[in-house]
């Protein structure tokens, strides 16, 4: 990384070589046979793991409980750990564990990451980072100890609830269980741990830390949360409730029909918040009938929140386009949220983002149904819309990636971790050429 950085290259591609570098190590540990059971993995099974669990997604191609050793998924972990803070943030608390001055540069890389404003004490907020993510992840450690301490002993309980509860607050949705959490759908502790670390997971650092100092102050002083951090907790809310309550409605009767009031109850809130990034399962997903599948395609596509350790296109984009087709059906002129005016950068940076989404999300698709030409139409939606909100559900189609499938899938991960609007800025111009303007001719809408 220090490397990186003495060539002054564009943020942008410093965080997109830091996760490239991540993933080509990974993959090289990987192909050691001390990780798998048999000795052996192919090369493109290793970097198509080893950049699910960097890019924090979850999609696998073999599967983790049998074919990998401890070893093994020991090093998956410590990859979704690296990926989940980003690698650019570990190397700053590296260096302010060292004692070295932080740099200018070494600020906009983490910011890149994590920061949608930028911060007055930066060493503050990263020990913040890195105290609330060992907070966390050591809480939903202890708290799925007390289910898995009976049924499968201490040390294994223990590095199995380590195991998930970093890869629940991470979003990243491996699981040492061969089908996810399917059999724990009606265990209350299991899942409502699991659930509160991928919403945590997922609102991103800033807005955790904002919700501290509410609770903090609330009683001395009144606390003022930031636009962002509204806009997150709010739609974050309303997303979860929303699909909650539809899921429940879709699914009554037709796939939760089998399953007890509470197991419907959980079932449908687990489903609800995991295709926001997570990827774990309580339930099989092919049971569910279609509407349902294109609510969690939906889920999926906008993802998380920015500057925390998921995908999509984030809460606070659906948020800003939103406010915008709100202003124009009332004919404003200015776009307003939480009684503030969003600024035209914000606006187009969101829109940007979004058609963008799209637009590599039909190639993706285009791509895979002609690499996968007889896998179903909304396996093959649902897979890439998976890979490119680093969610990792599947309706099955992973395990039967042909090469270029996997190929396809790997860069979509790979895309949908670092940003759609990074990936443009990698390949932008740093200096415009000429400073000029055309004169404004407007054109038939609609």
């Amino acid at each position: 990384m220090a490397i990186l950085r003495q060539k002054r290259f564009h943020p942008a591609r410093v965080l997109a070589l830091s996760f490239l570098a991540a993933i080509v190590s990974g993959s090289i540990i990987l192909l050691l046979p001390v990780c798998t059971v048999s000795g052996k993995i192919s090369f493109l099974d290793a970097l198509f793991t080893a950049t699910s669990a960097v890019c924090v997604t979850g999609l696998i191609v073999v599967d983790t409980a049998t074919y990998f050793t401890r070893f093994g998924q020991i090093v998956i972990l410590i990859l979704i750990q690296l990926g989940g803070l980003g690698i650019m943030t570990f190397s700053t608390l590296i260096l302010l564990a060292a004692g070295r001055r932080i740099s200018i540069q070494d600020r906009i890389l983490v910011q890149e990451s994590f920061m949608p404003s930028a911060p007055r004490d930066f060493r503050t907020v990263i020990r913040n980072i890195f105290l609330m993510t060992v907070i966390i992840e050591l809480a939903g450690t202890a708290l799925l100890f007390i289910r898995f301490f009976p049924r499968f002993g201490a040390s294994e309980a223990l590095f199995i609830s380590l195991f998930h509860a970093v890869s629940a607050f991470c979003n990243a949705g491996f699981s040492t269980f061969s089908h996810s959490l399917q059999s724990f759908t009606g265990d209350i502790l299991i899942n409502l741990t699991i659930i509160f670390l991928i919403i945590l997971g997922g609102l991103g650092f800033l807005v955790i830390q904002e919700c501290f100092y509410f609770l903090k102050l609330y009683r001395k002083k009144r606390f003022h949360f930031s636009l962002h951090s509204k806009i997150v907790l709010w739609l974050t809310v309303s997303l979860i409730i929303s699909a909650f309550l539809l899921l429940l409605f879709l699914e009554w009767t037709h796939g939760f029909n089998q399953l007890n009031l509470k197991e419907k109850i959980l079932a449908s809130l687990f489903q609800a918040v995991t295709p926001r990034t997570a990827g774990f399962n309580t339930f099989d997903l092919n049971q569910l009938q279609l509407a349902s599948i294109f609510l969690l395609i939906g889920l999926m596509f906008v993802g998380a929140s920015p500057g925390s350790t998921g995908g999509g296109i984030k809460t606070a984009t659906l948020g800003v386009i939103g406010a915008f087709i709100r202003s124009k059906l009332m004919a404003r002129e200015r776009v307003n949220l939480f009684y503030r005016t969003l600024p035209d950068e914000c606006l187009m940076r969101s829109f940007t983002l979004f058609f963008l989404a799209l637009a590599w999300i039909a190639l993706a698709s285009f791509l895979l149904f002609l690499a996968q030409p007889g896998a179903m139409m909304r396996e093959v939606f649902f897979e890439v819309f998976s890979a490119f909100g680093t969610v990792g559900l599947s309706l099955g189609l992973t395990p039967e990636l042909t090469p270029w499938g996997k190929l396809i899938i790997i860069f979509t991960m790979y895309l949908g971790r670092i940003g759609p609007l990074t990936m443009l800025a990698i390949f932008s111009r740093t200096r415009p050429v000429g400073q000029f303007e055309y004169v404004e001719e407007a054109v038939m809408i609609g």
